[in-house]
């Protein structure tokens, strides 16, 4: 997408996704950042390389059209008409004006039959593919992924990725039934914008796998990925047949489940990530690895002065010398005996790595009003008088409440 934009293109659908996807997962990944930093990640001052992010992320998601409109009218209002092979032409042939308009009949009953020939192409499709699909993911092993090589593993999720095409181009179809009404329907399209992002994205990844092929540990990353990718336009699929809107409502989901789901339950054969899976991503990104290494490439670490920088800088060198820490305590704690001298100097460059990354910022007076000369927090005022209001005299707070 990056390469597209600086050839000074402007592909609306595709830039649609791409803009609402980044920015939401975006904002998750901060959440969950400043979930496991803690204190740190919520007390502004240097040690918080967090809070930076946190607060622009908002900026991002709002900044041409705020994304609950991205998700729920832009990518798929748009990407119905600009996306479909026929429509396009089939509606200007209903502008036309009077001059054109024994031929524009002629342009309208062409596309409109093309129109309906693609909505029964897509039906086969969704069905056969939604068959086939169902049959290879049932005798697939949960870890094919790492007896396949990397061939396979893409050409199956390709066949997964084709399937939900399928599934979302008859949907789309079907959209049409609303008519006018569809660009009211916001629920409807953002479970479909949901499932056009996570096939998009599913694409991306497998094309990045591509890219980057020979990096181990990227099979175990970008199966992953792509399951939860299709867990997602599986979920999308099931909750838009389930509410499909207006009249004709029942008709569409009526066509739509088996089209979508030919075998039934069975053919809801999407699951996420065993927790084998997992784990095994999780210690690819803690331990050193080439994963680790391809993915930690460019991140901005250093900088004069900057606090921030270098606590993202430490974090990174942290977490192997932590784990390699780990084991050797393991290993003193098996064979009971004192470490050696290399040993303790692992122990003890952990140990301070630890110390400064779990601190975290504090100031004695914050903000201008507090910087007044005599200024005192309300809070310790109202302690004051408590205090001074007894009939004995406390020298500490705690003390105060036991007593009462």
């Amino acid at each position: 997408m990056n390469a597209i934009v600086d050839n000074h293109e402007a592909p609306m659908v595709i830039s649609s996704i791409m803009k609402q996807n980044c920015t939401e997962r975006g904002r998750r990944i901060v959440e969950k950042g400043m979930d496991i930093t803690a204190g740190s990640g919520i007390s502004r001052g240097d040690r918080n390389y967090m809070a930076s992010g946190y607060l622009g992320l908002p900026v991002a998601i709002t900044v041409e059209g705020a994304n609950v409109m991205t998700r729920s009218f832009q990518i798929i209002g748009q990407g119905l008409t600009r996306c479909h092979p026929h429509m396009l032409e089939l509606i200007q042939s209903l502008q036309s004006d009077e001059a054109g308009k024994e031929e524009a009949m002629k342009v309208f009953q062409r596309q409109l039959k093309k129109v309906v020939g693609h909505g029964f192409e897509n039906l086969g499709n969704s069905i056969g593919r939604g068959v086939v699909s169902t049959i290879k993911s049932a005798i697939r092993s949960p870890t094919a992924y790492k007896t396949a090589g990397g061939e396979k593993l893409v050409n199956y999720h390709e066949e997964q990725l084709l399937r939900l095409s399928a599934n979302f181009a008859i949907t789309a179809d079907l959209c049409f039934t609303l008519g006018g009404k569809l660009k009211f329907e916001e629920l409807l399209m953002g479970r479909l914008a949901d499932v056009m992002g996570a096939i998009f994205l599913g694409y991306a990844t497998l094309h990045h796998y591509e890219s980057r092929k020979g990096v181990e540990g990227l099979e175990a990353v970008t199966e992953h990925a792509m399951l939860r990718l299709e867990v997602e336009a599986q979920e999308a699929l099931k909750e838009a047949c389930a509410n499909f809107p207006g009249p004709l409502g029942g008709v569409a989901s009526a066509i739509m489940y088996p089209a979508c789901f030919p075998l039934g339950p069975l053919s809801m054969n999407y699951n996420l990530p065993r927790d084998e899976l997992t784990k095994e991503v999780s210690g690819l990104f803690t331990k050193p690895s080439e994963v680790r290494e391809m993915f930690t490439e460019n991140i901005y670490t250093t900088s004069e002065g900057s606090k921030e920088a270098h606590q993202v800088s430490d974090l990174l060198r942290a977490l192997p010398v932590v784990c390699n820490a780990d084991d050797i305590a393991a290993k003193l704690r098996r064979e009971k005996r004192e470490p050696t001298e290399a040993e303790k100097t692992v122990l003890q460059e952990a140990v301070d790595l630890r110390d400064d990354l779990v601190q975290v910022d504090s100031f004695e007076k914050m903000g201008a009003t507090e910087n007044i000369p005599g200024y005192e927090r309300p809070a310790l005022v109202g302690t004051r008088e408590m205090l001074a209001s007894s009939e004995c005299e406390f020298d500490s707070f705690e003390r105060f409440l036991k007593k009462e």
